[in-house]
């Protein structure tokens, strides 16, 4: 059972009150059916917290209206047959999963979009046609608009002040781990806080700052943050003291801003970071990128298999198996991690089988339906951040009380026996294409993303050494090097859990992938520093530091591709001379056969 997040418990009262009251006003109107399909729209409540609640208005509008639009869809092919409704399913499997994981729309992602698609497609008699389905799927979706929104009236910048006072506590982490072997995780863990907290403060901003607004105040003291963030990550030596009481004032300001404009906050903020490249930008990408064609790819064929496989024996609930199939892949996760999430799914839905009996067997109405669905999905989320396979035991519960629409099931045995069958169907079928379309194991390993992050600090050496830090193309190039260190910290985490010869370089390889990281994180400091005027040491920093720099990195990079490695000139650079020698060491003592 691990540790859910603080105030979790808002967050699933929240989830619960927008799945039961369109369930409510249903039986009320004396269409419980129609409330049930609009609770389809009530899942838009699950989406977006945390999001500046500007940036949040946009996505959950965008969200409802998908559930309206896929379920329409899914209740417009269902008269075509199994030929079309398979290939119609398996294509939105893989746009949701492509759009969702591209925009980082977070969990639970794609699944449930393809959950509403799927489902309403293999309804035998549906009660509405896809028009009316689709406005009840988006009524319900408003109100869940309405209900995640109601915080904007009380704490307009709530968002913001939570991400950077998370990031300040991120922070104090990593200073008290200074000098134990908790420092590299701490880092990366303070570094990745920062970078979400800028995400609040700058991405997810749709319009801009207001000079000596709210904005600008929390962006002023989540840029001191990352000053002094840079201060001890540049150095290994221990933090002063006076940096933790720093930070202890950082987040005790975040918290305590006034609702009022602050006559401190600063006009103009320079040097703020670019946010991420814009949606197109990042959906092209994830087509580029191997790792999410492949996930994509895998979210198609299985969906397909599943579909088809619940087609060829007549399975009258298909979609279940295509559902459970998605789930798997969606997420991308390491075969390990498959493994493991299948097997809590399929524990967790035999379970959920006797206690999704004993509701059907009861069979709840009015009120009592309403209650029933209210409290499976609220213990449904406190769960599932806390222990997956107990959740799941909740969420078949809740599922097949939603599926049964409000009536009775005649055959429950044979209906509860159908969800467990097509769930052991969907957990397979994912699990074979996973081994059928294994990641590529050319040999490179870690190479390329140790070389990204190589070719961010070269790209960074002449704009440190002008002092041209703080301009539109420096900044971008500051949070391109801090997205590679975080993507070459996930490819050492991928591998060490992959095939047991990729685990065996990446674990050899690890002195290496620290070497560079702390090369990079030097130059993000310095880069901080130098914008601020504070080091010495960085502001001689002149172009042939950078030449030398660009030179040793250079040779590192023909050395990741198998090449013999020649005497650098690493000395020559005293701003980075033991991280240079640091990725040097690692590389002559455990030189690669080949490319790594």
């Amino acid at each position: 059972m691990r540790r859910g997040p603080p105030g979790r418990w808002r967050f699933a009262l929240r989830a619960a009150a927008c799945m039961g009251m369109p369930v409510l006003v249903g039986w009320l109107s004396g269409h419980t059916a129609a409330g049930l399909m609009a609770a389809t729209g009530g899942f838009t409540a699950v989406y977006g917290s945390g999001r500046p609640y500007l940036s949040r208005a946009r996505e959950l509008a965008l969200i409802a209206l998908a559930f309206a639009i896929v379920t329409g869809l899914g209740l417009a092919v269902a008269p075509l047959g199994w030929p079309v409704v398979v290939p119609a399913v398996a294509l939105l499997a893989m746009l949701a999963t492509w759009f969702c994981n591209a925009l980082q729309v977070g969990p639970p992602g794609g699944y449930l979009f393809l959950m509403a698609c799927a489902a309403s497609a293999s309804m035998l008699k549906p009660p509405f046609d896809p028009w009316h389905a689709a406005l009840l799927v988006l009524a319900g979706g408003a109100f869940a608009w309405a209900v995640h929104m109601a915080g904007a009236l009380a704490w307009p910048r709530g968002p913001e002040k939570a991400a950077v006072a998370q990031a300040a506590r991120a922070v104090l982490a990593f200073l008290d781990a200074t000098g134990t072997p908790r420092r590299a995780a701490a880092r990366h863990e303070a570094a990745l806080a920062l970078h979400q907290a800028w995400s609040s403060l700058v991405t997810y901003q749709p319009v801009a700052a207001r000079p000596g607004g709210r904005l600008a105040t929390l962006r002023a003291l989540n840029r001191h943050l990352h000053l002094v963030f840079a201060r001890a990550a540049g150095t290994d030596g221990p933090a002063p003291p006076t940096l933790s009481d720093e930070v202890r004032r950082i987040e005790a300001q975040a918290l305590g801003l006034p609702r009022k404009r602050s006559p401190d906050a600063p006009a103009v903020l320079p040097g703020v970071p670019v946010g991420h490249p814009g949606a197109w930008h990042a959906l092209k990408g994830a087509l580029i990128e191997s790792a999410s064609r492949q996930v994509i790819l895998r979210v198609g064929v299985a969906s397909l298999l599943a579909g088809g496989l619940g087609a060829l024996f007549h399975l009258e609930r298909a979609y279940w198996a295509v559902a459970a199939a998605v789930l798997m892949l969606h997420q991308g996760f390491d075969w390990t991690r498959t493994v493991v999430r299948a097997l809590e799914r399929l524990l967790g839905t035999w379970v959920g089988l006797l206690l999704a009996g004993a509701i059907l067997l009861w069979h709840p109405q009015g009120l009592w339906l309403v209650a029933t669905i209210m409290l499976l999905q609220f213990v449904v989320e406190m769960l599932v951040v806390r222990h997956y396979a107990l959740a799941v035991v909740f969420i078949t519960g809740a599922a097949l009380t939603l599926a049964s629409g409000g009536h009775p099931v005649d055959a429950p045995g044979e209906y509860l026996l159908a969800r467990g069958l097509d769930t052991l169907v969907g957990c397979v079928v994912a699990l074979l294409v996973y081994r059928a379309l294994p990641v590529r194991d050319d040999g490179r390993g870690l190479s390329a993303p140790m070389t990204r992050v190589l070719q961010g600090v070269a790209t960074l050496a002449p704009m440190l050494a002008s002092g041209q830090v703080d301009d539109v193309a420096a900044r971008t190039a500051r949070r391109d090097l801090q997205r590679t260190t975080f993507a070459l910290e996930q490819a050492y985490g991928a591998a060490v859990v992959a095939s047991p010869r990729q685990r065996a370089v990446a674990e050899d390889r690890w002195p290496l992938v620290a070497a560079i990281q702390q090369l990079a994180y030097r130059m993000l400091s310095a880069c901080w520093q130098r914008s601020h005027g504070e080091d010495a040491a960085v502001r001689v920093f002149d172009a042939a530091d950078a030449m030398a720099l660009q030179q040793s990195l250079s040779m590192f990079e023909r050395k990741l591709s198998g090449e013999a490695l020649k005497d650098g000139v690493d000395a020559s650079v005293p701003l980075f001379g033991s991280e240079l020698q640091a990725v040097r060491a690692c590389l002559t003592e455990r030189p690669p056969q080949g490319p790594l």
